[in-house]
């Protein structure tokens, strides 16, 4: 493939990219979907976190998620094919979510197109971060294979850890993992749970959300010693006011090389329920 060569970057709505870096990078967003009272919800298209967690608060009956279809992937690979010459798409993590198996049934259905899959592992800015990757690795000419490497070389250094207020909304969708074993204590503790090898596991049980979230900062601040830069992202469900104070103390804490701000999307939302705080983040060797 020549320096001429044009590759396309596929992501999901779970992303969180800022719409401006979506822009700059020419990045295609395909959407999850929540389902909620017999409607097909397209996620940060069709509802979009300030109408969504409003109602979830006062819902009756628990809204679900579900990935896109192979024919919605299929409509927008062929689309792109038609400028492009080959495409890398990374979505959430296949312990999540059936994004990506849907995404390989319609990379099978464009024949001999070159398609490069890429299982995040991760979900929100961690996944965001990685489409990032490819598309600057693009931009200074990287072909589509070489893209994809340049996002998975981010996995070993990155980190997605949160809190949650209950893990009620994870237990009910399905998506609690390894902190099934904390669902018992819950009402007194605020667990601090993590994404691990693309699953949702404890890290540890901490009693009041202020200290989970203190503990949050530490555990970034160890990880980020001997690097020579951290990427952040400071993550929210309707917490916005908390948010906006932990990424006043990343930025003191830290000095990050980047920060961003991002609000978690209704398909996530929907398992971490409103209330849910965290950071992603990657350090630079």
């Amino acid at each position: 493939m020549g320096k001429n060569a044009k590759v396309a970057v596929v992501v999901d709505s779970t992303a969180y990219i800022p719409e401006e870096q979506v822009k700059q990078h020419n990045l295609h967003v395909i959407p999850l979907h929540v389902n909620w009272a017999g409607q097909s919800l397209r996620d940060n298209v069709d509802i979009t976190p300030d109408v969504f967690y409003k109602k979830l608060v006062e819902a009756k009956e628990m809204p679900t998620t579900s990935q896109p279809s192979a024919g919605e992937f299929y409509d927008v690979y062929s689309e792109l094919a038609k400028t492009a010459d080959s495409i890398v798409s990374i979505h959430i993590s296949s312990e999540l979510s059936g994004t990506i198996a849907s995404a390989h049934a319609a990379a099978k259905l464009m024949e001999d197109f070159p398609i490069k899959i890429v299982d995040s592992r991760s979900t929100s800015m961690g996944l965001g971060f990685m489409a990032l990757a490819a598309a600057k690795a693009i931009e200074q000419g990287a072909d589509y294979k070489k893209a994809a490497e340049a996002a998975e070389a981010l996995l070993p250094r990155m980190r997605l850890v949160f809190v949650v207020d209950t893990l009620e909304y994870l237990h009910r969708g399905g998506r609690i993992g390894g902190a099934q074993r904390f669902f018992g204590s819950m009402l007194s503790i605020k667990p601090l749970l993590q994404l691990e090898d693309g699953r949702i596991e404890p890290l540890e049980k901490v009693r009041t959300k202020s200290k989970a979230v203190q503990r949050l900062l530490e555990i970034a601040v160890q990880s980020a010693q001997g690097s020579s830069a951290v990427h952040v992202s400071v993550l929210n469900a309707a917490a916005v006011n908390e948010a906006q104070a932990l990424a006043t103390q990343v930025q003191n804490l830290l000095k990050p090389a980047s920060l961003n701000f991002v609000e978690i999307s209704p398909v996530i939302g929907t398992h971490t329920g409103p209330g849910a705080l965290g950071l992603t983040w990657y350090t630079e060797p």
